[in-house]
């Protein structure tokens, strides 16, 4: 297992030239040669430049771009089905590129499985026998890995499908087996090449929460190739974003999203719905007013530091309401004795990982700002229309509109 302070899988420094020739128009490749004049001048196409990544275990790992942006070369790096020029991949502490022919068959049938765009099912098998080849494979006996592909056909929902043949079953059907058939082998890294492109938007969107569904559960780490941002937004724990071979940004949905590192990037988020796209916790700002005193007075007192109208009121059980300023002090002229929790107000939060689009009718409705509350009731920050409107009307380009991370 890889060290817990090192990424699961490193990529550095990796060239890819393809031509008779690669190692000899290297030098140019270093010197800044660009693509079109490398091709022009030497006859030989820069698949990919200078590419440095870390992924960690257990994530969703997205690669985008464009046609010819390299991101489908990148991805058959990981397994070998195509040489590096220069450079090194480490999966899990070991080289990729060290490993002989026999070391890299072992590899590729125990740690790595990949699930192809156009479905890769053989057609003169069934259901169960395509699910249970990468078993029958490394060798399993028959009935044992029969038994194995019928769990993971139930678990993919395709129970009493399992004598059927490919050109039987609708295209969600026949990418659900190719799913089955990659997660049968138990291999920790999935290699998903446009694995959904191909599928129609609601059977794709399916297919999308069911892997979402499956990750919760299983944690492998899935390195996910798509031109499609939305697809990269809803699924990606971190995007790599590739132009022409190099990487143009590497960061997580929303940074991509808020703060794109330049117009090729820009261009590519300018039209997604932010508000499906960002979360409560990416949004948020710290909260701007905790109270825990117990009585009146010493609630007043506190919120005398602060600036705002009200405050959260906080008890070691987390947060319980909200205080208004004019009610705490209406409060204190009758009798600045009482407790505070008489002048608590009940408003419920909402949770940080919840979609914009989800809380922004309460938002928009509220007096105050929406108090952002955890799954153990620890008051996490606040949400605001102006906070709301920074991020999905200028789209977080303000100083101040880093999102906030915990």
């Amino acid at each position: 297992m890889a060290n817990k302070d090192q990424a699961f899988i490193r990529v550095e420094a990796l060239y890819k030239v393809f031509g008779p020739d690669p190692r000899k128009v290297m030098p140019q490749v270093h010197q800044g040669m660009d693509k079109d004049r490398l091709l022009r001048e030497t006859g030989h196409a820069l698949g990919l430049k200078d590419i440095n990544l870390s992924i960690d275990q257990g994530r969703i790992f997205v690669i985008m771009g464009l046609s010819g942006s390299g991101k489908s070369t990148l991805i058959r790096h990981f397994n070998r089905l195509i040489e590096p020029t220069e450079g090194r991949i480490l999966i899990d502490g070991i080289d990729v590129r060290s490993l002989n022919e026999k070391q890299l068959l072992a590899f590729r049938r125990q740690r790595i499985a990949m699930v192809f765009q156009r479905f890769g099912l053989m057609p003169h098998r069934t259901v169960i026998e395509n699910v249970a080849y990468g078993l029958q494979v490394q060798g399993m006996p028959r009935a044992q890995r029969l038994q194995k592909a019928r769990e993971w056909i139930d678990t993919v929902g395709l129970s009493g499908y399992e004598q059927q043949y490919p050109s039987q079953l609708s295209g969600g059907q026949q990418q659900r087996v190719g799913l089955a058939r990659a997660l049968c082998t138990d291999a920790d890294i999935l290699l998903m090449d446009e694995a959904f492109s191909a599928l129609d938007p609601l059977i794709r969107s399916e297919m999308q929460d069911q892997l979402i569904e499956l990750q919760e559960r299983l944690h492998k780490t899935i390195i996910f190739i798509t031109h499609d941002l939305d697809e990269a937004l809803r699924l990606g724990d971190r995007i790599a974003i590739l132009r022409d071979g190099e990487l143009v940004q590497e960061g997580a949905p929303e940074e991509i999203l808020l703060h794109p590192a330049d117009d090729y990037v820009e261009a590519f988020v300018k039209d997604v719905n932010r508000a499906r796209a960002l979360t409560v916790e990416t949004v948020m700002k710290p909260p701007a007013c905790r109270i825990t005193a117990d009585t009146v007075e010493g609630a007043l007192r506190q919120m005398h530091d602060s600036t705002g109208r009200y405050g959260y009121y906080i008890t070691e059980q987390g947060y319980q309401g909200m205080i208004d300023r004019s009610a705490l002090e209406q409060a204190a002229s009758q009798d600045a004795s009482r407790s505070a929790n008489e002048v608590v107000e009940e408003i419920p939060g909402v949770r940080p990982d919840a979609l914009i689009e989800e809380v922004l009718p309460d938002t928009l409705d509220a007096h105050h700002p929406l108090p952002v509350v955890d799954a153990s009731g620890q008051l996490q920050g606040e949400l605001s229309r102006a906070s709301l409107a920074e991020a999905l009307v200028t789209g977080g380009d303000e100083p101040d509109s880093e999102p906030t991370r915990h």
